[in-house]
C-alpha cells in the first residue's frame, strides 16, 4: 500500500508500529531481566535493589577477567622481566607465571638462548658489500676489504632492556669498532694470509670488553671472517705479488729439500773419512811403536851375539823377500843330483787347467834319475838357462 493512500491506518495492523508499545515492551524486558513482575499496561523500571545486584555481578565479571590477563608463560631458553610501574621488579624463570595486570605491572619476555647475527661489510651476501663498513687502513699503510659476522645471545636479560637504548645497533657498532682497531696494528698480508684467525679471536676479545664495559647484556659467540682481500683496483697487482710470493716459498722449500738430502750426506762422507783417519793413525803408530820396541830388542840381542844376529837378520830378509818369487835356487857346487822342477809351471797349470778339480793337487811326474848324472851336469845348465829363458 502506498503511503499517499488515505485508507492507510485503517485496516487493522497493517499500519506503523506505535512507538508507545515498543517503550512499554522494553520497560517489561528489564523488568523481568532483573527480578520484576509487571502489571497492567503501566511500564513499571528496576528498582534500586535489583539495579545494585546486577553491577555487583558485572563489576566482579569484570575483576576476574582482569586478574585472569595476569597469567602468562615463559618458554624454555626465556627469561620474563616484571615490570611494576615501569621500574624493573624480578626476572623470571621458564614456566607458567602470573603478575598483577596491567596497568600495575607488566611483563618484557627476553630470549636469551636466541643466536643472533650482526654482518659487517655486507649485507645477506657477500657481493652486497658495504664499502663504508669493509674498507680498513692496516699498519703498513694499506687498505684492505673486509667483511666478517658477529653472532651473539642476550645473556643478561636486565642489562639488556635498562642499560642501553639499543643494545643490538651497539653490537654493530662496536664489531666495526674492534675490527678496524684490531687491523690497524697488523701488516696487510698478516691480515690477508696467514693471521684471519687470530685477527678473528682478537676482534671477538676486544669486542667482549667493550660490550661488558657498556653493560649491554650481550654475550659474543663467535666472529667470522666471511672474506678478506685488497680493493678492487689493485686485486690484480696484488694476485701477481701473491703468486710471486708462492714461487719463493717453493722455491725455499726445494732448496731446503735438496739442503736435506745433500747435508747428511756430506757429514756422514766426513764422519767416515776423519774415522778412516783415525783408524790409519793409529795403526801407523801402533807399527811405529812394534817397530821401535823390536828394534830395540834386536839392539840388545845384538849386543850379546853380532855374528849370530847378524846372519839371522840376514835369513829373515831373504826368506821375506824370496817368499814372493816363483824362482828356485840350486846349488850345483854341491853335486847334488837334484834335477830342477818347473815349479813356476806346475803351480800356473794348476791354477788355470785344473781349476775345476777342487781339492786335487797337482803331482807332477818326476823322472827317473838316470846313472851318470854327474856327468851331464853342464848339460842340465845349459836346459835350466833355456827354461828360463822361455819363463821370461
Amino acid at each position: 500500500m502506498a503511503l499517499n493512500d488515505p485508507n492507510w491506518g485503517k485496516r487493522g495492523n497493517e499500519g506503523p508500529p506505535d512507538l508507545e508499545e515498543l517503550w512499554r515492551r522494553l520497560n517489561r524486558k528489564l523488568v523481568s531481566l532483573f527480578g520484576g513482575k509487571g502489571g497492567g499496561n503501566a511500564p513499571q523500571g528496576p528498582s534500586a535493589r535489583q539495579m545494585g545486584g546486577g553491577f555487583g555481578l558485572l563489576v566482579v565479571m569484570v575483576l576476574l577477567v582482569w586478574l585472569a590477563s595476569g597469567f602468562y608463560i615463559v618458554d624454555e631458553g626465556q627469561r620474563g622481566v616484571v615490570l611494576r610501574f615501569g621500574k624493573f621488579l624480578e626476572t623470571n624463570l621458564p614456566g607458567p607465571r602470573w603478575h598483577l595486570p596491567w596497568p600495575v605491572e607488566s611483563v618484557e619476555i627476553v630470549n636469551v638462548s636466541e643466536v643472533r647475527t650482526v654482518e659487517v661489510g655486507y649485507r645477506n651476501s657477500v657481493r652486497t658489500k658495504v664499502p663504508n663498513e669493509s674498507l680498513m687502513l692496516t699498519d703498513d699503510e694499506n687498505i684492505i676489504d673486509l667483511q666478517f659476522a658477529v653472532q651473539y645471545i642476550r645473556a643478561n636479560p636486565e642489562e639488556y632492556l635498562f642499560l642501553n637504548r639499543d643494545a643490538d645497533q651497539a653490537v654493530m657498532q662496536v664489531a666495526e669498532s674492534a675490527i678496524r682497531e684490531v687491523v690497524g696494528k697488523n701488516k696487510m698480508d698478516f691480515a690477508l694470509n696467514e693471521g684471519r684467525a687470530q685477527v678473528a679471536a682478537k676482534a671477538q676479545e676486544l669486542m667482549q670488553v667493550i660490550l661488558d664495559r657498556y653493560q649491554t647484556g650481550i654475550s659474543i659467540s663467535q666472529v667470522t671472517m666471511q672474506n678478506a682481500q685488497p680493493p678492487e683496483q689493485v686485486q690484480a697487482a696484488f694476485d701477481d705479488v701473491n703468486k710471486a710470493n708462492q714461487d719463493r716459498e717453493r722455491q725455499k722449500n726445494e732448496g731446503q729439500a735438496y739442503a736435506n738430502d745433500v747435508v747428511p750426506k756430506a757429514r756422514g762422507t766426513a764422519a767416515r773419512l776423519i774415522q778412516e783417519a783415525e783408524g790409519y793413525r793409529q795403526r801407523v803408530i801402533a807399527n811405529a811403536e812394534g817397530e821401535a820396541s823390536r828394534f830395540r830388542q834386536i839392539v840388545a840381542e845384538y849386543n850379546k851375539a853380532p855374528g849370530v844376529t847378524r846372519d839371522r837378520l840376514y835369513l829373515d830378509m831373504m826368506q821375506q823377500v824370496l817368499a814372493n818369487s816363483s824362482k828356485i835356487v840350486v846349488d850345483q857346487k854341491a853335486g847334488s843330483n837334484l834335477l830342477y822342477l818347473p815349479l813356476d809351471k806346475l803351480m800356473q797349470l794348476s791354477g788355470s787347467g785344473n781349476a775345476g778339480e777342487v781339492g786335487k793337487p797337482a803331482v807332477p811326474e818326476v823322472p827317473t834319475p838316470v846313472p851318470g848324472a854327474a856327468e851331464a851336469a853342464p848339460r842340465s845348465r845349459d836346459a835350466f838357462r833355456n827354461r828360463d829363458r822361455e819363463a821370461r
